[in-house]
């Protein structure tokens, strides 16, 4: 099945080491190719993954804060996408969001926090195999009380312990927490949690092994951390500035490399790498990968796009953020930088004049190839559009 192009954007990969040419077909709710989230107009979380397991596409949640409902699930259908609501309530829901099999039913579970005006954060179960587009998950509390904000979360075996645990930031106490999960999260409300690392307030977070030891690493911030033993994680900066960050192997080589973004402000898209011990601060060097800085960058992720078998990444700036009415960056631009395997990238520009929020590289179609999701803060919102690769083929 192939969806009707609304924009179709050719991509001519001519360089040395890209597999093949990428057309892509925009598809918006404002053309009506899928639903609107809702009526927010400041949609703010955006989770990708599979929450119906049956599905080979991967489906996408979006939050919303100003008015319910505060969750909503775009589910692949034979054509299109079928709107679910998640939580119908009014939620003042954060950016961010993680997914795990919290309650080790087999299904996958999703996590999202309060903003600014909040101290809450909860898990809300999945009911696979019963969705009914108009009945609300169930919520449960994993953290109340304390400081408010939860920009940014995620899953990992920080610990080594054998089932993933929790990290979460908690903006306005400066502190990043860990979370185990409890042996019954179903009547455990909150978890028990514990600082990882206290003293700025951040954003950005990722899980990736850093130095090659076979264990998963938590990044934050600007930032990786080195778990060592009992509750001590060492926290090793790699660059000056932080922001959105992701951990990826674009060259051969033990250590891993670290992608970090700009997120709510604005500063270089920066590659870092270890020249020695990655343990070490004094190790990390980065370099800048576009010609100028990233304008609130808040979209970073990390992927085949191409399918040449090499990591590339996706970045894009927001077009606005603040309360006025025309867009505070009205050249906000989306750019990919295909890597070569060895380091270098070859960038393409994707489209500029869109803003971008939290958007993400996923399988939306389930055809195959990675394809891009793009929510929107505030700008034209409410607003969601899909960049399938290459449309979508054959199901």
């Amino acid at each position: 099945m192939r969806h009707p192009a609304r924009l179709c954007v050719v991509l001519f990969c001519a360089a040395v080491g890209l597999a093949r040419d990428i057309q892509w077909v925009r598809l918006s709710s404002k053309n009506g190719d899928l639903a609107a989230p809702g009526t927010s107009r400041q949609q703010t979380g955006l989770l990708a993954v599979r929450l119906d397991q049956r599905s080979p596409a991967t489906d996408f949640v979006v939050s919303c804060r100003q008015v319910a409902p505060a969750l909503i699930w775009f589910r692949r259908a034979a054509k299109g996408w079928d709107r679910y609501v998640i939580e119908k309530d009014f939620l003042k829901i954060e950016a961010g969001g993680a997914a795990y099999d919290i309650d080790g039913d087999g299904d996958t579970d999703i996590v999202f926090g309060d903003d600014s005006a909040g101290n809450r954060l909860w898990w809300w179960e999945n009911p696979f195999p019963n969705f009914d587009p108009d009945v609300s998950w169930k919520r449960r509390v994993i953290k109340s009380g304390g400081a408010n904000q939860h920009h940014d979360q995620v899953f990992g075996d920080f610990k080594g312990l054998g089932k993933p645990q929790l990290v979460f930031w908690n903006q306005r106490a400066k502190t990043l927490f860990l979370a185990g999960i409890p042996a019954n999260p179903k009547t455990t409300e909150p978890w028990p949690f514990e600082p990882v690392f206290s003293g700025q307030a951040g954003e950005g977070i990722d899980a990736f092994d850093v130095d090659g030891d076979g264990r998963v690493d938590l990044l934050a911030g600007n930032y990786w951390f080195r778990f060592e033993g009992g509750n001590r994680f060492r926290p090793i900066r790699v660059s000056e500035t932080g922001g959105r960050i992701r951990g990826g192997r674009f060259k051969r080589g033990k250590a891993a490399q670290i992608v970090i973004g700009s997120g709510d402000g604005t500063g270089p898209l920066l590659l870092c790498e270890a020249q020695g011990d990655p343990a070490k601060p004094a190790s990390w060097t980065c370099r800048k990968l576009l010609q100028r800085d990233v304008i609130h960058g808040h979209t970073l992720d990390l992927g085949d796009i191409d399918g040449d078998g090499k990591l590339d990444i996706f970045a894009a700036e927001m077009a606005q953020w603040s309360a006025k009415p025309e867009p505070d960056h009205p050249g906000a631009t989306a750019w990919i930088l295909y890597g070569d395997g060895k380091g270098n990238f070859r960038t393409a520009e994707l489209v500029k004049g869109q803003g971008w929020h939290e958007g993400r590289l996923a399988d939306v179609d389930g055809d195959g190839d990675l394809d891009i999701i793009n929510k929107p803060y505030t700008w034209d919102a409410p607003r969601l559009d899909l960049w399938l690769n290459h449309g979508t083929g054959r199901r």
